[in-house]
């Protein structure tokens, strides 16, 4: 049943009246009472009899005669529920879109049978499109000829065999068309993909290439912004197994495809792939979930890599792709700090300069060569943060005490949090009345560049307006993290600024998710042959500026996970999140029975008068612990305790 009470989390045995018999199947939508009111519940199977020893209910009534929950997304969302300590109705909330009656009327399209052929196209005879190969240019790309260990991964796909990978992809590398790749190496073997993106921009490249190497309509899109009919229209194409390759957003991450061959994820250090409704699930684990339960081959990718997918190589159950070192040396960008001591001796100020001689200079020779720059900027706006000129104590409002920051140059300094206007400022550690900037958004570096390099074209791409692409001429392009287009021809210099930004966040993944972001924006500018250059204002000797001057992500990877293990953090160890006030917290735990070796570390404050507590144990005890958590939030439930806890497994924001 519908109803997200941990206590209520089984099955419920109802009898079919003898008018349902023949529509209501294992799958389908159905309305029951419950406790006096109706409420929707799904019809999981069909049996002879039941264990209850009591009366049963009948059916109210059937929703639709759709099965639109498969037996296999049914044991997928029991397992996601199990290992996130959550309810399954909640997990198929996530799996099933709402219905939409309109669409379930529309006729079904036939099925996409025509076989994909070995270049990708479609065999004779099929009467839907035939694509005529990849973008211009793609016969001098190598594709998955560039990594050893690419061709026998495709090989294995059309074989209808399950490898599992982790894929470092190259720089500069089209990684849309080599899931493509994958994808029909997967189709032609007879079964079927789901891939899955962070993003709406991801979503639209990888989109393109499926329609270039397999042909329309063989492939549907699967995002919650989609709306409600053009979403339900592609959850049931799938279903109703009009289409081989589900793609999507996290959304798409419980497709319902037949014969599912592949799973894939893309940039799987997004935050965007953490679900932020109960139970909290990551695609990336529903994903390798699947797999496991439907032996599917896996395909973890990305630029960078994060502990997680270290972790499934380091313990064999996946494989790397990765390039020899001489391929990557020909790929990649020249990538130069600024902090190191050659350019010390050049350059006295680069260790506190927020734009050193080296960006400098190398912007400049980059638009002297008529190539675009790119500048990554950590934070959005003009001024996002100033604080008092005179004792540099950091400006606050005086009525909800947010950060003040501006919004122009001219502008008045004004509250981030309740938005309130503090033209009287007067600091109160000193009593001064000027402002100076604290932290310098995207906005503001565009306006400074565009005075330094009059005449050059400057655009932003960041929350307001994401640019897709920008032409291949002299021209400059502010971005913050994420929100990078791609040049064509590539940028001729990538500059990273405010790398302390990043670096020094409270976070146990600041380290990695700097190194994400640095690698997504350097992938993008040309090789170190073709003038391609990198710089990242930051000391030579950290960690991520070595993973990046290397572009060697698992060693990093690897240099993570392993502190982790000796710290005993998440992924080498599993650790859950309980959120609420502190006697609904202290209350969950005294229910709870929780398995041998588990540690309490807290509690720690939380938003809003709560507070968290973290509970951690071996790898080993994950599923006890998970259980021992659902069955304590199902005791409280089940009394009807006043205050919720939010219980997380493994969440991606520890601290």
């Amino acid at each position: 049943m519908d109803v997200p009470l941990a206590h209520l989390d089984r099955p419920f045995d109802y009898l079919v009246p003898a008018e349902l018999a023949e529509q209501a199947r294992a799958g389908t939508r159905v309305r029951v009472r419950f406790a006096g009111q109706l409420v929707d519940g799904w019809l999981l199977d069909r049996a002879e009899t039941s264990a209850h020893d009591g009366r049963l209910s009948y059916l109210e009534r059937l929703v639709s005669p759709e099965p639109v929950l498969t037996p296999e997304i049914a044991r997928l969302a029991r397992a996601v529920a199990d290992r996130y300590a959550g309810n399954l109705a909640d997990v198929l909330r996530l799996a099933v879109p709402p219905r939409h009656a309109k669409v379930e009327r529309e006729p079904a399209p036939p099925p996409a049978v025509a076989p994909v052929t070995a270049d990708g196209g479609q065999a004779a005879g099929d009467t839907g499109s035939v694509p005529t190969g990849r973008d211009d240019g793609a016969a001098d790309d190598p594709g998955w000829g560039s990594y050893p260990a690419g061709p026998g991964f495709l090989r294995a796909l059309a074989d209808g065999r399950a490898p599992r990978a982790v894929w470092s992809a190259l720089p500069g590398e089209d990684w849309a068309a080599r899931f493509a790749d994958a994808a029909a190496a997967t189709v032609r073997g007879g079964r079927g993909v789901v891939a899955v993106v962070a993003d709406s921009r991801d979503l639209e490249r990888l989109d393109a290439a499926l329609t270039s190497r397999l042909g329309a309509g063989r492939h549907v899109a699967l995002s919650a912004a989609l709306g409600p009919a053009r979403r339900y229209r592609a959850f049931l194409a799938a279903r109703r197994g009009q289409v081989p390759v589900v793609i999507g957003t996290r959304a798409a991450m419980f497709a319902p495809v037949a014969e599912l061959g592949l799973v894939a994820i893309w940039d799987d250090g997004d935050d965007l792939h953490a679900e932020p409704r109960a139970p909290y699930p990551h695609a990336r684990e529903v994903l390798l979930t699947r797999a496991r339960l439907g032996e599917a081959a896996v395909l973890v990718a990305g630029y960078a890599r994060t502990a997680e997918a270290r972790l499934l190589v380091e313990t064999g159950w996946a494989k790397e792709i990765v390039a020899d070192r001489a391929t990557l040396r020909a790929r990649s960008p020249q990538v130069t700090p600024t902090g190191d001591d050659p350019q010390l001796a050049r350059d006295p100020g680069a260790a506190t300069a927020r734009l050193p001689s080296l960006a400098w200079e190398a912007a400049r020779a980059a638009l002297k060569a008529d190539a675009p720059v790119l500048v990554q900027v950590p934070r959005r706006g003009y001024l996002p943060s100033v604080s008092c000129a005179e004792c540099r104590a950091p400006a606050r409002c005086p009525h909800c005490a947010g950060p003040l920051a501006l919004r122009s140059a001219g502008a008045i300094p004004a509250c981030r949090w309740c938005a309130r206007v503090a033209a009287g400022y007067a600091c109160p550690h000193c009593g001064g009345r000027r402002l100076r900037a604290a932290v310098i958004g995207a906005r503001r570096t565009a306006e400074e560049l565009g005075r330094a390099f009059p005449g050059v074209p400057v655009r932003t791409s960041g929350r307001e307006e994401v640019l897709g692409t920008v032409p291949g001429g002299a021209g400059l392009v502010i971005s913050t993290p994420g929100a990078e287009p791609v040049a064509e021809g590539g940028f001729g210099a990538v500059l990273l600024l405010d790398s302390w930004a990043m670096l020094t966040r409270a976070d146990l993944r600041a380290g990695e998710e700097a190194l994400r972001r640095w690698l997504a924006a350097a992938a993008l500018a040309r090789p170190a042959s073709a003038g391609g250059r990198v710089v990242v204002v930051a000391d030579g000797a950290l960690a991520p500026v070595q993973a990046l001057l290397r572009w060697d992500p698992g060693w990093f990877a690897g240099r993570e996970l392993a502190e982790r293990r000796e710290l005993g953090f998440p992924p080498a160890a599993r650790m859950a999140s309980l959120t609420g006030v502190a006697a609904a917290v202290a209350d969950l735990l005294d229910a709870a029975r929780l398995p041998e070796g588990a540690e309490l570390l807290g509690p720690v404050p939380a938003t809003e008068g709560q507070e968290r507590m973290l509970v951690r144990v071996p790898r080993s005890g994950a599923a006890a612990l998970a259980a021992a958590l659902h069955a304590a939030a199902a005791t409280r439930t089940a009394r009807k305790a006043a205050q919720p806890v939010r219980v997380q497994i493994d969440p991606h924001d520890i601290f």
